[in-house]
């Protein structure tokens, strides 16, 4: 399995009960793999087993369409410079509709031009919130007026989310499966 830099390569082979069903219920599930946090959250099974989950609803039933979880998801990987966070996600960004355009502004810290106001919205709760550690009045109530409550609360939860699993790549040197360059300079 895939190593980082600071904690030792996980062996499978000598992982505990707790460890192997977290991984077990990881690969069974929609992500289907373990690229990403989850080799450096298993040496702690019960984080790792809560952690997942919520990653699980985050990633895939916050009530957003992907492209615009996907489009927050760029938007905190770029904050965070999460070389693997940005490296798995840009290219299901991509996929969910993303301009190219867009990402490649947003990984070069610049503000994109948007076609869809959607995305300007989105972009714009995203970027507030991890620049400025708040949202602006006009910013939450034009998102709540566009998603409700549910949504922009599954929003946040969102965006906390994934800086939780960009910091923890960040904090122990993790790269994705087959990632060879860096999207941000170190």
């Amino acid at each position: 399995m895939k190593d980082n830099n600071r904690l030792p390569l996980f062996d499978r082979s000598t992982a505990t009960n707790e460890q192997a069903a977290v991984l077990d219920e990881i690969l069974s599930g929609p992500r289907g793999n373990l690229d990403g946090p989850f080799l450096s959250w298993v040496y702690s099974p019960e984080f790792a087993q809560r952690a997942q989950r919520l990653g699980a609803f985050c990633r895939y039933d916050t009530g957003l369409p992907l492209r615009l979880s996907e489009l927050a998801i760029l938007v905190t990987a770029a904050h965070w410079r999460s070389q693997a966070e940005w490296h798995i996600h840009h290219p299901i960004a991509l996929q969910a509709g993303v301009p190219a355009h867009v990402a490649g502004s947003i990984r070069c810290n610049e503000t994109p031009v948007f076609d869809d106001p959607d995305d300007r919205l989105i972009y714009d709760f995203a970027t507030q919130l991890n620049e400025t550690r708040r949202v602006s009045n006009e910013t939450y109530e034009q998102a709540l007026n566009r998603f409700g409550h549910v949504v922009m609360v599954n929003l946040t939860g969102l965006l906390g989310y994934y800086t939780l699993v960009a910091m923890t790549l960040n904090v122990f040197e993790t790269r994705a499966a087959l990632q060879v360059e860096l999207p941000f300079p170190e």
